[in-house]
């Protein structure tokens, strides 16, 4: 017998913290917004660490790839938990686990040590698997792709405030008598110390599903509808969202990781200016991600999975032109305003992404969500390589990235996602023990 004491929602009340659904929602979002501090706190602050550790361009490119490559092989890891473990369990342990490398990166004295520190570090990027993993299973198909879109986005806002904070962090303690060497490396002790403070919210106010935790009902798949992990792999429409996220989500990683050094280089600014107009890219993220998921629903809602792909689609499409005008902006205010033209069409590709994801294959959303989400990261990670490279500048990397993005954005156009349905729910059959 099935039971629903507590069902997914069919609408999103964003102001509510009631009900185990939109507690889950909130401290799912503010826990990826957290780990973005600890993923990518150490971006803003490269000025600094390059100058006090020596580092050249490749080095600098090496640990840029370092940062997402890990991430690829923990998404795959964390979606199959999710699947098996519970999410709630998942997050927690990751958020524990992350928190270390991301206090200690400070005891790195030399290139070897902090690259090292930062691979650890990249892991925390499963967070969003997690993240959309969890609020698949709080709200019913009709919302899900909204849902899924406001929680990765206003969770990816931390990367924005992230460029700011940490250099801001980082001033105020130089302000108590320390060094920026000094500095840089206690600064990174604030991140760490509010992902512990997020895996005991996490673990204690949190829920695996609306009906409890997966030890506390007997989470079953109908006999002989178990997918395997190749299985769900098989499908060509789960590499095409892959690649559309390695497109979009890789692409955003990848300016993370670069915004603060390429306007401090190319613009003659201090490591907080710079961080400012970094921030702004990731601030998009406060409606931007939304907004995709948002349209998303509103379109499959009129032209079924077909129109989602479409939409999707055309967002690459544009996010690629942006890219490349981005890379021929010759001035400060014209590099401002073709970045956040890009950024609005890269966030709502994110959105649109994940608005498509969990109808793919019901019975295996984990397995679907890691993939797709570690094709972002090998997308930022091929991306990277671009950015180490002695023979070539940073604007001349960001104009590949957008021809290559455009491409991919053609491309999609020709793949059907019909074959999946908008009313098909997420979550496995719930049983009670």
């Amino acid at each position: 017998m099935i039971s629903r004491v507590n069902k997914p929602l069919e609408t999103l009340p964003i102001f509510s913290f009631s009900g185990i659904q939109m507690r889950t929602f909130h401290i799912t979002w503010l826990t990826f917004f957290v780990c973005f501090f600890g993923w990518f706190g150490l971006a803003p602050l490269m000025p600094v660490i390059r100058a006090d550790l020596g580092l050249t361009k490749p080095q600098v490119g090496n640990t840029i790839i370092a940062a997402v490559s890990a991430t690829i092989f923990a998404r795959l890891i964390v979606g199959k938990l999710c699947d098996t473990w519970g999410p709630r369990k998942t997050y927690t342990a990751l958020l524990v686990l992350g928190a270390f490398p991301v206090m200690l990166v400070g005891l790195a004295h030399d290139y070897t040590t902090f690259l090292l520190f930062r691979l650890a570090i990249g892991v925390i990027g499963a967070s969003f698997v997690i993240t959309q993993f969890h609020t698949s299973m709080m709200f019913a198909p009709k919302i899900k792709g909204t849902a899924n879109a406001v929680a990765g986005g206003w969770g990816n806002l931390g990367g924005g405030i992230t460029q700011l904070a940490m250099p801001l962090i980082m001033a105020t303690i130089v302000g108590f008598g320390y060094t920026k060497p000094e500095a840089w490396r206690l600064a990174m002790v604030v991140p760490g110390v509010l992902m512990l403070l997020m895996a005991y919210i996490y673990y204690r106010f949190t829920s695996d599903t609306p009906n409890g935790n997966y030890q506390q009902i007997q989470r079953t798949t109908v006999k002989g509808e178990r997918v395997s992990f190749w299985k769900a792999c098989a499908d060509i429409r789960v590499w095409a969202l892959a690649l559309a996220y390695g497109c979009c989500f890789g692409m955003e990683i990848t300016f993370d990781g670069v915004a603060s050094l390429y306007f401090f280089d190319n613009f003659q600014m201090d490591e907080t200016e710079a961080g400012f107009w970094a921030m702004l890219f990731g601030f998009m993220n406060i409606f931007a991600r939304a907004l995709g998921g948002m349209v998303a629903d509103k379109v499959g809602a009129s032209y079924g999975m077909r129109g989602k792909g479409v939409l999707l689609a055309s967002m690459l499409l544009l996010e690629g032109l942006g890219i490349m005008l981005f890379a021929n902006a010759g001035s400060l205010p014209l590099a401002i305003v073709s970045m956040i033209t890009f950024a609005l069409f890269l966030k709502m590709a994110n959105g649109s992404t994940y608005a498509i994801v969990p109808f793919v294959n019901p019975k295996a959303v984990g397995v679907i969500s890691g993939v797709v989400g570690a094709g972002g990261n090998i997308g930022g990670m091929l991306m990277g390589f671009l950015f180490k490279s002695q023979s070539i500048s940073y604007g001349e990397a960001f104009l590949s990235i957008g021809g290559l993005v455009t491409i991919a954005g053609l491309l999609l156009f020709l793949v059907n996602f019909g074959n999946a349905t908008v009313t098909q729910p997420v979550e496995a059959e719930l049983q009670t023990a």
